[in-house]
């Protein structure tokens, strides 16, 4: 954890203010994953030490790596290519996930879905509904980071190269608002950059 907590400050990960996440929630620090996944040697790390190294994964039980645009989908790629399966990813389509470009998840297909940042976990969740509507079976969840400390439940094997708690809190109730100091940014995929 400790490595994996440098490599996340010295790539300036880890940022401090006001944000709302992509949950709809405010919190005074955000995980930007993409900038230690715009790094492939650290992705491989990561990936290899933390994630498929750790013995917590039944690596010959997953057949598809499937993970949810845009942040999961550099990590589903290192995982997929780790473990010598194919990897495609879900995406929005008229606000609801779905699988497009032709990406296809054959019935029986064994599983692992794989996000860079969770905080409640509605994106894997979304997603694993898009697997099983498709015939497959969701047999894992692998995270980057797990914002929840643990608390997150998607009733499969969970396992996360770094877990840590950090406070968010339902925009009507947010300390940071009623301080007024910082205007709360939507940093990510889904907001300001």
């Amino acid at each position: 954890m400790k490595r994996i907590e440098k490599i996340l400050r010295d790539c300036d990960a880890l940022l401090e203010g006001h944000f709302v996440l992509t949950s709809g929630r405010h919190a005074a620090f955000y995980m930007q994953c993409a900038r230690v996944l715009q790094n492939p040697e650290l992705t491989e790390e990561i990936v290899g030490d933390y994630l498929c190294d750790e013995g917590e994964l039944d690596l010959d039980n997953i057949q598809m790596v499937v993970a949810p645009a845009v942040g999961g989908i550099v990590l589903g790629y290192e995982l997929a290519r780790q473990l010598g399966v194919k990897s495609i990813f879900c995406e929005r389509e008229n606000g609801k996930m779905t699988l497009r470009r032709g990406f296809e998840i054959p019935a029986g297909t064994k599983v692992l879905v794989a996000e860079d940042v969770v905080t409640t976990g509605g994106s894997v969740r979304e997603v694993m509904e898009v697997v099983r509507a498709s015939g497959g079976e969701v047999v894992a969840v692998a995270l980057l980071v797990d914002r929840s400390g643990g608390t997150v439940d998607f009733g499969v094997k969970t396992v996360a190269a770094y877990q840590t708690t950090i406070e968010s809190y339902e925009p009507d109730n947010c300390p940071l608002c009623e301080e007024g100091e910082l205007p709360a940014i939507k940093p990510g995929s889904r907001g300001q950059r």
